[in-house]
């Protein structure tokens, strides 16, 4: 099986993300408006700046489309891409699309000058990864998670990683190092960490 995925290129760090599904061997391409998801089988939403994200979402028309899309196909969401895909942010500005059950609080880690890169272990299907290097970029904080919510990693008492049917989301950048166990999680069809039947969801 084939798939493509598209990475919504709005606003943000979406280059390397691109650059992660190339040396996985996967097609990828832009989405910047609402028919460029009709060609592909799954979406990551990036990281960036998200009231600027939830703007440019609006205003290409954009809301409406990716809950379609959501309804049958996997997204992944880094750091802004999280607070996008989350049932409530603090910010009222940004107008979440409501495909986590989960309550966020951007920019909960400080400004960027506090970024800094930890490593952390995960549960990435049946295995324990460990020492991954996490980077965390302004980045927000899971504060109340719903259920049928798999969480994946924490640091501390915190989720940075959680999975829920066939959505993803991550407060980090794993893009930036490099990392692509999560692009796996959704996107390897040939990868023993792919979950089975991602169109059906998963059931947590």
């Amino acid at each position: 099986m084939v798939i493509k995925v598209g990475v919504l290129e709005l606003q943000g760090g979406f280059a390397l993300h691109h650059k992660v599904l190339s040396k996985m061997g996967i097609k990828s391409f832009p989405v910047k408006k609402g028919s460029d998801l009709d060609s592909v089988d799954g979406l990551i939403i990036p990281g960036g700046e998200s009231s600027t994200m939830s703007f440019l979402i609006d205003s290409n028309q954009l809301f409406d489309p990716i809950k379609h899309f959501s309804q049958t196909k996997p997204i992944m969401g880094t750091c802004a891409g999280l607070i996008m895909m989350s049932k409530q942010c603090n910010d009222k500005k940004i107008r979440t699309l409501d495909l986590f059950d989960v309550h966020v609080s951007r920019n909960a880690y400080g400004r960027q000058v506090f970024s800094e890169t930890k490593l952390v272990d995960f549960f990435v299907g049946n295995k324990k990864v460990k020492k991954v290097p996490t980077t965390l970029i302004r980045a927000p904080q899971i504060t109340k998670l719903g259920e049928n919510l798999m969480v994946l990693g924490s640091i501390g008492p915190n989720p940075i990683a959680i999975l829920s049917k066939h959505f993803l989301g991550l407060t980090f950048h794993p893009e930036l190092d490099g990392i692509k166990i999560f692009h796996e999680v959704l996107f390897d069809v040939e990868s023993d960490v792919y979950y089975k039947k991602i169109s059906k969801g998963y059931e947590a």
